[in-house]
């Protein structure tokens, strides 16, 4: 893999841009469920992107709750454990589009699964025309479909309203050429080609599906360390925070 210094330049600032938070990190200092208060403190941070003119989209996974492909097996199916995790994330983005409303953050949850009474559906048109109106969308219920992640599904998502790049949190600050928890010499790279992302076996970012579709239509993907002060407004003003992949 090539070895990319760190590039402190800031390219354009994105005016559209999808956020895929993980379950693990909505669960903050507990083993499992929603931390409200780091999600409170993750909203302040939502809002100032949106208060600097950037529209956002989020996409909630449900780790924190339920994974799919965990639970498959003994005599429960793949398809019914994928439903069961398309649930969690419904949970997820039902309890934070209330933390974010609470923080005065005009929010609305859609739907990808049929859930009308607690969730609007996800319809192209409405997702944009919220976000016209300055209003942070939270998406539920991944693709909607069995065998396919909520990484692939937020890709799939950000290419559906036009966004300019896929932000993934993370706790780390970005991609590193080999695990930094067990080499103390690992390096930190800035930027990295889709196509190292995905043979390399010492980068697991997200799952191949997700950096396939990406890689298709040249759509970059961030990966960094959400839980900084600061960091998503950085990323979307352009500044190179965390790790570039394109």
């Amino acid at each position: 893999m090539t070895i990319n210094t760190p590039d402190e330049r800031i390219q354009q600032p994105y005016s559209r841009v999808l956020l895929k938070l993980s379950g693990e990190q909505l669960s903050g200092q507990f083993d499992s469920g929603i931390d409200a208060e780091f999600c409170a403190w993750m909203a302040e941070e939502v809002k100032k992107v949106v208060d600097s003119g950037t529209q956002v989209i989020i996409m909630v996974g449900g780790g924190n709750y339920a994974r799919g492909a965990q639970l498959a097996g003994h005599g429960i199916r793949r398809v019914t454990a994928d439903h069961i995790g398309m649930l969690a994330t419904m949970m997820n983005a039902l309890a934070l589009t209330d933390i974010f409303e609470s923080c005065d953050i005009r929010t609305r949850c859609l739907s990808n699964i049929f859930a009308e009474q607690v969730a609007e559906p996800f319809v192209h048109r409405l997702a944009n025309n919220h976000l016209k109106k300055g209003r942070v969308v939270i998406v539920a219920g991944g693709i909607g479909r069995p065998y396919l992640t909520t990484d692939t599904a937020a890709v799939s998502l950000a290419l559906e309203l036009d966004c300019q790049a896929v932000l993934k949190a993370t706790k780390v600050d970005g991609v590193y050429d080999k695990d930094p928890a067990k080499h103390a010499d690992a390096v930190k790279v800035s930027t990295i080609s889709f196509q190292d992302a995905v043979t390399d076996d010492a980068i697991k970012v997200m799952d191949t599906a997700a950096l396939g579709l990406a890689l298709e239509h040249n759509l970059p993907i961030i990966i960094f360390d959400a839980t900084k002060a600061d960091n998503i407004l950085l990323v979307t003003q352009g500044n190179a925070v965390g790790t570039k992949i394109h």
